[in-house]
């Protein structure tokens, strides 16, 4: 069966909230509260989409340029496709809203992730020391990465 992608919508923040705390809660983040997913659906130049209720994608744009904000799957739902079409259809919603490129943030400590990232064409360009927390072990690093979209 084909996977359902749909926009994320104001009737679902507390899903979207909860896909987010159960995806990050291995890693020792914290989730986004259904205010946190609330202020950012809102805000300008902000998109999301869920997928099958399992997973989730919020990305923002910014003059010419777009933000991964979140890629989020439950961890039962993972190695089925789901955070590739998230991502595809965050990659094409950049495209489409002008977007000459797209930047995002991935733990280095996800190989998984990475390795997604850069079947879909996305280069490292950076890093941040000590970016995600991750309760009580040490911090850990962010790779930052961008998409060519032009």
């Amino acid at each position: 069966m084909m996977p359902t992608l749909r926009s994320l919508g104001p009737l679902d923040l507390d899903l979207a909230a909860a896909i987010h705390a159960q995806s990050f809660a291995a890693l020792g983040e914290r989730g986004w509260t259904r205010q946190d997913v609330a202020e950012l659906v809102t805000a300008p130049g902000v998109a999301g989409w869920l997928i099958d209720d399992v997973g989730l994608a919020l990305c923002r744009r910014a003059a010419d340029e777009a933000e991964l904000l979140t890629i989020a799957v439950l961890p039962g739902h993972r190695r089925a496709g789901h955070a590739r079409s998230l991502l595809r259809a965050a990659i094409a919603w950049a495209r489409t809203a002008g977007a000459g490129a797209l930047f995002l943030e991935v733990g280095a400590d996800n190989p998984a992730a990475r390795a997604l990232y850069r079947s879909e064409g996305f280069a490292t360009v950076g890093g941040r020391k000590a970016y995600y927390r991750r309760g009580d072990a040490p911090a850990a690093d962010a790779v930052v990465m961008r998409l060519a979209l032009g």
